[in-house]
């Protein structure tokens, strides 16, 4: 049996001004590298820019409910996921993950999954992959190295935090979930992972450091649990 691991690719590296192919080849170089040792990835792609970019598009011209702009942010990580997997070509299996609660049947050590429902970011979608395949973690890769005390754009004396317990985390973040929010790790999912005990470590887009994550070696960035 393959080691699974779930990785929450954040929308920003896909799509950070224009599809960045240069770091989507780095990537998939690193990732085919360990799927060949017998590790399969579970790779939920976020919506990043192009999800605000939508919602706040549509704002400016309609009244939308927080549910309907969700809808949009959805649709922005099903375009990035059809991105990633064109960018995996036959190496991922033939299907995108739009459901992580429905019973999987892989035969491909690379998997891409996108958003489903509204009231979450797909880092929710994430925790709930690792329950339907029983994987004790989430890696969260995004454009933020660590979760700090503060905002770290707003104040210059924000701390970086290398270890924290979900109950500390969740203090630090919004309780509630609004469409277009941009924490470290949502608050819906950091609940879920909670409950069902679930670790995450949040890394920024080093590769290498994500190298060192998966061979266990010390690598820069946040671990909750």
């Amino acid at each position: 049996m393959p080691k699974t691991i779930i990785l929450s690719l954040g929308g920003s590296l896909i799509w950070p001004d224009n599809f960045d192919f240069k770091f989507l080849k780095r990537f998939k170089r690193v990732i085919g590298k360990y799927a060949k040792k017998n590790h399969r990835f579970v790779i939920i792609c976020g919506g990043g820019k192009i999800a605000r970019v939508f919602q706040q598009m549509a704002s400016q011209s309609l009244k939308l409910s927080n549910e309907r702009l969700d809808w949009l942010g959805i649709h922005a990580t099903k375009i990035n996921a059809c991105l990633v997997k064109s960018v995996f070509g036959n190496d991922a299996e033939d299907f995108i993950v739009h459901d992580p609660t429905k019973k999987l049947n892989l035969k491909k050590n690379i998997v891409i999954a996108s958003g489903w429902k509204p009231g979450w970011s797909t880092d929710y979608d994430a925790v709930l992959l690792a329950k339907n395949l029983h994987v004790g973690r989430v890696i969260n890769i995004s454009n933020v190295d660590y979760v700090f005390d503060k905002d770290p754009k707003k104040y210059g004396s924000a701390k970086r935090i290398e270890k924290i317990s979900w109950q500390n985390y969740r203090k630090l973040v919004s309780r509630k979930w609004t469409a277009g929010l941009n924490t470290p790790f949502d608050p819906v999912a950091a609940g879920a992972a909670q409950k069902s005990g679930i670790k995450v470590n949040i890394i920024g887009k080093g590769l290498k450091n994500l190298e060192n994550l998966l061979n266990g070696k010390k690598f820069r960035g946040t671990t909750i649990e």
